[in-house]
């Protein structure tokens, strides 16, 4: 995934708009919806929405090789 998204830019790009406004829409819609149990699930898909395109936005930059070292 981290090759493919480095060289398609234009779709990274698109991808991580539609998630962003997306996740701002569903953030403000459940945010509007005082008191209900419905605002905060739409709230939440919201906020997942939002760490998708963070998630995006960081996998074109990620390294593949590159491990966490142990802890001893």
């Amino acid at each position: 995934m981290n090759d493919f998204m480095k060289r398609n830019t234009g779709l990274r790009i698109i991808l991580i708009l539609c998630f962003f406004v997306l996740g701002m829409v569903c953030v403000f819609l459940g945010w509007f919806q005082e008191g209900k149990m419905s605002g905060l699930i739409i709230m939440l898909v919201g906020v997942v929405l939002l760490l998708t395109a963070l998630f995006v936005y960081n996998a074109a930059f990620s390294d593949p090789k590159r491990k966490m070292p142990k802890k001893k």
